[in-house]
């Protein structure tokens, strides 16, 4: 049993061996995504334009309101007979401004993501390139690290890259 053991242990221990001399080679780095993202030149530039279009919604729906409320104050001097014959309009604007808020929620929703999984997948191509180019093994996100070298850290290098890249773009 004891010689079990003590095999075992031997080709346990001459795993790790092996398996550390292997790694050895591995180069490694680190990135801060978020800081990355929300840095990157396209990003502001796109939550510009998704602000716009925000903006420019808000302006609408504002004024699809204030119809709906002074629609309401006429209907509200009117004798009982004629507030029910106002009745199926006042439904109809409120259904209105109802869908007209569910479809501008959707789209800006919609081009939000469309536009971020851009941008990831600019800094994605970035990131390998970049990678390949350092002969890099391993870059991993740092935000689940307890403890890095700063040397490790490509941050810096990789939002440089790609506001160089976007500015050449415009």
């Amino acid at each position: 049993m004891k010689r079990l053991c003590a095999g075992v242990f031997g080709v346990v221990a001459g795993m790790i061996f092996l398996t550390g001399s292997v790694h050895a080679a591995d180069k490694f780095a680190t990135i801060d995504l978020g800081k990355v993202f929300s840095e990157y030149s396209k990003t502001k530039q796109y939550d510009k334009v998704l602000l716009d279009k925000q903006n420019s919604y808000e302006t609408d729906r504002d004024k699809m309101v204030s119809d709906i409320k002074a629609f309401q104050s006429k209907i509200e001097v009117l004798s009982d007979k004629e507030k029910e014959g106002k009745k199926g309009e006042m439904e109809t604007k409120i259904k209105s401004l109802q869908e007209f808020d569910r479809k501008k929620q959707t789209d800006l929703r919609k081009e939000q993501d469309e536009r971020m999984k851009e941008i990831l997948k600019d800094i994605e191509d970035t990131v390998k390139l970049y990678a390949e180019s350092q002969g890099l093994t391993y870059v991993i996100n740092d935000r689940v690290l307890v403890y890095k070298d700063k040397a490790l850290d490509i941050t810096d290098k990789i939002l440089e890259t790609l506001n160089k890249g976007s500015a050449a773009k415009k």
